[in-house]
Order: structure tokens, then C-alpha cells, then sequence
């Protein structure tokens, strides 16, 4: 397969403007028909992209500005043969996953497929089993989707409120201590933690059930077992802990290996590649592209 080098090495020799377009639409077409249906990609460029302070762009993430691209995406498209969809984001808002899922089930139907190149955390996570498939390689990864509230573990803010209600039973003095604690809260913060939540595990067993786990014998009771593993708060390093392609399978996904078919691995890690380079030579945030090279972008302004 081409590696980094040699698809830089294409763009240079394209040598316009738009070099960068002309490859990721050619490995883009390819892939699709290898796999005989659409393909839409998903790409943030959160690795590359950083605001001054090295934080992450908000733009970077999964927003409802994208609901803009997944209908310039789905435009002019087979809407019949089911759709192959690229991931590669850091995660984002729960509501905006949820819309983001629910449109392409409107427009596709069900056989939807995931392809994860290389990372598709939090809620890229969440649509990636909203896919009846996920196709991963062995550097690929998804994520916990516990879900953040500005940027604060809900789980881990239930977790503190267990462990104080135990320590302030046991010991009275501790009641002033966690006082502090939650002062730092805003209020009903905590119930809009239960909300998140809950809101999290019905939507991912939900698409489970309807997707991926769709006509199994006890289906409902094994989304709930991968929910549960997906958000364990306690058995993960944090909020971008990795699973990679073997835990996920062991989780109860089902994980298609990128290496069984070398030419599905060829073109997709080339598309990933394309849409890499793009980003380490723009100031793109944000790219969602269809196979027929329909294109939609966020830039850093």
C-alpha cells in the first residue's frame, strides 16, 4: 500500500492548489468500489490542528454544524446499497451524535458499516455502534463513552457523590470537606450528570439493538453488557483510554479486521493517509466527503 511518504509525495507531484482534493477523491472512489456502496468520511483534524494554548478546537469535535456536511455528503448519492462511513474524530456533543446517527438510518437504512482507520473516540464511539459492523485495524482504537459535561466526567462526578455519601456516614467531619467539593458545582449539575448518563446507555443499546445486534436472541441484554463495559468508569485510565481491535471484539462488538481483505486495507488506509496530509498542510478543522467528491470543510479562522 502507499505508505505517508509516497501519497505526500503524490500530492507534490499534482502541484495545484487543490492537489490535496484530487487524491483523497481518488482513493475515496476506489474504496467505494471495492466495497460496492457509498463511502462518506468523517474527518477532524484534532491531532494536528491546536488552538495557541494547545487545547483542542471546539470546531474539532462532533457538533451540529455537521449536520451541514452529512447533507452534502448524502446528496447525489446511492441511497439503496447502504453506506460504508470513515471515522476519525475525538468525540463531541451526545445530542449532535445522536442526529447524527438518526439521519443516516433516514437515509440509508440500516446497513451501515464503520471504518476506523485509526481513532474514533467518546461519541465516534457512540455511532461506530450505531454501524452494524466496525471494521478496525490493529492500530486502530475506539473509547470510553462516558460521557463530559463541560469538560467533567459525569460518571466520575456520581462516583464522588457515592464516595461521600459513604465517607460522611461513617465519619461526620468529612460532610465540610465534601461541602468544598461540591460547591464547585453549579446547580443541578449533578442531575444533568444522571441525565447524560442515562441519555448515553438507552441511545448506544438502542442503535445496538437496531443495528449491529439486530435479530439475535436476547439482543437488549447484550447492548446492556456492551454499554456497561463501554462505560466503565472504574476499569478505564481515562476519558481517551484506547480499545484497541481485540478488547473491543472481547467487549462484544462486531470487529471486522482491516488485515482479512488487503485491498480494503490498501485503500482506506490511503484515504486515511490523504486526509492526514491535508490537515498537516492546511488550516482545515473538519472535512465530511462522499465518494462522488461532494466535499464539506471547516477551517480555522
Amino acid at each position: 500500500m502507499p505508505t505517508w511518504n509516497e501519497i505526500n509525495k503524490e500530492v507534490d507531484d499534482i502541484a495545484s492548489q487543490n492537489a490535496c482534493d484530487v487524491v483523497r477523491a481518488k482513493y475515496l472512489s476506489a474504496l467505494s468500489e471495492k466495497l460496492e456502496k457509498p463511502v462518506i468520511a468523517y474527518y477532524s483534524g484534532w491531532l494536528q490542528q491546536k488552538l495557541p494554548n494547545g487545547a483542542m478546537h471546539q470546531e474539532s469535535a462532533v457538533t451540529d454544524i455537521d449536520m451541514n456536511g452529512l447533507m452534502a455528503a448524502a446528496h447525489g448519492v446511492d441511497k439503496k446499497s447502504g453506506l460504508y462511513l470513515i471515522l476519525h474524530t475525538p468525540g463531541g456533543d451526545i445530542e449532535a451524535g445522536r442526529v447524527f446517527i438518526e439521519y443516516l438510518y433516514k437515509i440509508f437504512g440500516y446497513d451501515i458499516h464503520a471504518i476506523i482507520p485509526q481513532m474514533a473516540m467518546s461519541v465516534g464511539t457512540m455511532i461506530a455502534c450505531g454501524c452494524k459492523s466496525i471494521v478496525m485495524g490493529k492500530q486502530s482504537s475506539l473509547g470510553p463513552t462516558d460521557p463530559q459535561i463541560s469538560g467533567i466526567p459525569a460518571m466520575g462526578v456520581l462516583a464522588e457523590v457515592d464516595r461521600a455519601i459513604k465517607e460522611i456516614k461513617n465519619d461526620q467531619t468529612k460532610a465540610l470537606l465534601w461541602q468544598r467539593v461540591f460547591d464547585k458545582y453549579p446547580p443541578a449539575f449533578i442531575s444533568n450528570c444522571e441525565r447524560a448518563i442515562e441519555q448515553t446507555r438507552s441511545m448506544v443499546a438502542d442503535w445496538l439493538v437496531r443495528g449491529m445486534l439486530s435479530g439475535r436472541e436476547g439482543a437488549l441484554d447484550s447492548a446492556n453488557k456492551i454499554v456497561s463495559q463501554l462505560m466503565d468508569y472504574t476499569g478505564t485510565s481515562a476519558h481517551n483510554h484506547h480499545f484497541l481491535s481485540d478488547k473491543c471484539k472481547e467487549i462484544g462488538l462486531n470487529i471486522i479486521d482491516i488485515e482479512d481483505d488487503q485491498d480494503i486495507q490498501e485503500y482506506a488506509l490511503s484515504v486515511h493517509h490523504s486526509f492526514m496530509i491535508t490537515f498537516a498542510r492546511s488550516n482545515v478543522l473538519k472535512i465530511i466527503e462522499n465518494s462522488n467528491g461532494n466535499v464539506w470543510s471547516v477551517d480555522q479562522i
